[in-house]
């Protein structure tokens, strides 16, 4: 069974918090120093410490330099990792991590991604956050990472940019790229996730809770208190064994006919069903009583979200009823692996019936990506991912 890790983040996450959560799992703490120090970056320590909030007890680490650290661009944090003595799986998430921050910059700005200069993100504890982290998904030998919906804050805080809206425009725009689902912050106030934090998840992730054999769980504290505990919690287990792949599952299809509301506010309620946890929702045109075109708005949910599903459509929609029946289905086993290619590495979601890899379908911003970067055909990456997936 594959070690696969869940972040559950009820506060949102932050590179620290992501980092800690990890050490508090269990990695080697001198192995994690050992390692960043092949970096050639001087002048900073790394601390964890135990610590009780809100009686749950968990890591918080502190990260110190002794001297103020220059901007840094893409291309110098590239060069720094690459000179490093860290595992070459290691070297290649951490730049693929910066080169996500890099994009998503440099779309803020409408630059090349090459020139951007990082502030925050480009300062050591930042660099060792990040690279710390795929550090700790290597020692504790990760193969999927998992995430759960986030919670984004509200307010304003100070940029090296000056003040800026919460979720900062570098959150927004790496969530956004991943199609990462965002959750009620619950009254929070303040920055809950990071563009640090949001890096991390949408360049390693996959924004949803898989099912496992969970063996230990680890909390990353982060430096703000909340009112609450302020924790990362990382789920660590291996993927649940294989059920028998010719026993349906059993769900529940909602369906309702609409004439007399706007398509795109039937969009939006199909994003809110989905957001909501559907395995699926959509919008079927037909025809009905004297030739009126309208839609057919359909939503498979699990037995649990029924009720809360059937309100959601209530409340968006002008409908006045509801029909609805149980419904087996089979479903494949889905996974997520990451290939590596001449050019670098993609995220492949695989399809596999009673074992049998069946289909792979390549991550479209990772290929993208790779696209950008080595100026050449979309549809060229998108073959070396499937031909990489197809002989692993």
């Amino acid at each position: 069974m594959a070690p696969i890790i869940y972040f559950d983040c009820p506060t949102g996450i932050s590179g620290d918090m992501a980092l800690a959560s990890l050490i508090d799992l269990g990695i080697s703490l001198d192995d994690l120093r050992a390692g960043l120090a092949t970096l050639p970056l001087e002048g900073w320590t790394l601390e964890a410490r135990r610590l009780t909030n809100y009686g749950i007890t968990g890591t918080q680490i502190r990260i110190a330099t002794s001297e103020r650290q220059p901007h840094r661009s893409f291309t110098d944090i590239q060069a720094l990792i690459v000179a490093s003595n860290l595992p070459e799986p290691v070297k290649e998430r951490s730049i693929t991590i910066f080169a996500r921050l890099a994009e998503a910059e440099a779309a803020i700005h409408g630059v090349d991604p090459t020139t951007i200069h990082f502030h925050e993100v480009g300062a050591v504890d930042s660099i060792l956050d990040i690279v710390g982290f795929a550090l700790g998904l290597h020692l504790l030998g990760i193969e999927h990472v998992y995430a759960s919906p986030l919670p984004l804050g509200s307010g304003w805080i100070e940029t090296a940019h000056g003040p800026l809206p919460v979720p900062a425009p570098a959150t927004l725009q790496l969530l956004a790229g991943a199609g990462a689902p965002t959750a009620p912050d619950n009254g929070l106030r303040g920055e809950l996730v990071t563009p640090t934090g949001a890096a991390l998840l949408a360049t390693c992730a996959t924004f949803s809770r898989p099912a496992l054999v969970l063996r230990r769980v680890g909390y990353g504290f982060g430096q703000r208190d909340l009112g609450r505990a302020n924790a990362l919690r990382a789920w660590l287990g291996e993927t649940a064994p294989e059920t028998d792949a010719q026993t349906p599952t059993t769900a529940v299809l909602l369906e309702t006919n609409l004439d007399d509301q706007p398509g795109e506010q039937l969009a939006y309620t199909v994003e809110r069903l989905l957001e909501l946890g559907a395995l699926d929702a959509w919008l079927t045109p037909v025809l009905m009583k004297k030739g009126r075109p309208a839609f057919i708005l359909s939503a498979l949910v699990p037995e649990t979200l029924e009720d809360q599903a059937v309100t959601l459509i209530f409340r968006e929609t002008t409908t006045l009823g509801v029909r609805r029946r149980r419904v087996e289905r089979f479903v494949c086993e889905r996974s997520i692996s990451t290939v590596k290619t001449a050019l670098g590495l993609v995220r492949v979601k695989e399809k596999r019936w009673r074992g049998e890899l069946l289909g792979a379908a390549p991550e479209y911003e990772d290929c993208a990506r790779l696209a950008r970067e080595h100026n050449i055909p979309l549809r060229e990456v998108y073959e070396l991912a499937l031909r990489a997936a197809w002989i692993q």
